[in-house]
C-alpha cells in the first residue's frame, strides 16, 4: 500500500481566485492542467474566493493506477486538495444526446476513486467530493438525483454533475 497517491510532478499549486482545469480533447495523450488565461479552453471554472492554497494533480496521463491484472485502469482527469477537502474531477468537452458520457465518467471517477481509497492519504480528507463537467453540456434536461445519491452510497463521496466547482 502507497502511503501518497501521487508523485510530486504530477501536482502544481494556485491561490488564483478564478480559474479553470483544462484538458485536451481525444485523443490527446497530455494531463489536464490549470489555467487563469485562456478561457476559451476552460472546461470546469473553478471559484476560489478566499485564495486558498490548492493543490491540482494531474490523474490521466499522470498516474499509473494498475488493476489487479495489471492493465491500466480507468482514471479520472484530476483532483484538487485543500485543508481536509479533496474533489476528484472528470472534464468532457461532448455535446451528445443522452447520459453515455456521464455513465462514462462516473466510472472513471468510481475507479480513480477506488485507487486512492486504500493509500494511506485517503483518511486525512473529511470533506470527499467527485464533480463530472463538461463545457458542452452544463445543463441538463433528466435529474440526476438518484445518480449522486447512489454514488455517496457507494463511495462516501459527494457527486455533482455541474462544470462550476465552488472552494469553500
Amino acid at each position: 500500500m502507497r502511503k501518497t497517491f501521487a508523485p510530486e510532478h504530477c501536482n502544481s499549486f494556485t491561490d488564483a481566485q478564478l480559474f479553470s482545469l483544462c484538458d485536451k480533447p481525444h485523443p490527446a495523450q497530455e494531463p489536464a492542467y490549470t489555467d487563469t488565461n485562456s478561457p476559451e479552453r476552460w472546461i470546469a471554472t473553478v471559484h476560489n474566493p478566499e485564495g486558498r492554497q490548492l493543490t491540482f494533480t494531474a490523474v490521466d496521463h499522470c498516474l499509473d493506477l494498475r488493476r489487479e491484472d495489471g492493465k491500466m485502469g480507468k482514471r479520472c482527469d484530476g483532483m484538487l486538495r485543500y485543508d481536509t477537502t479533496v474533489i476528484f474531477t472528470e472534464l468532457k468537452q461532448r455535446r451528445d444526446k443522452g447520459s453515455e458520457w456521464i455513465k462514462t465518467a462516473e466510472s472513471q471517477l468510481r475507479e480513480t476513486i477506488s485507487h486512492f481509497e486504500v493509500c494511506g492519504e485517503a483518511g486525512t480528507y473529511k470533506k470527499k467530493r467527485a464533480y463530472i463537467c463538461n463545457s458542452e453540456q452544463p445543463a441538463f434536461r433528466v435529474s440526476q438525483i438518484e445518480r449522486m445519491e447512489r454514488f455517496f452510497r457507494e463511495t462516501g463521496y459527494i457527486l455533482r454533475i455541474e462544470a462550476r466547482i465552488k472552494i469553500d
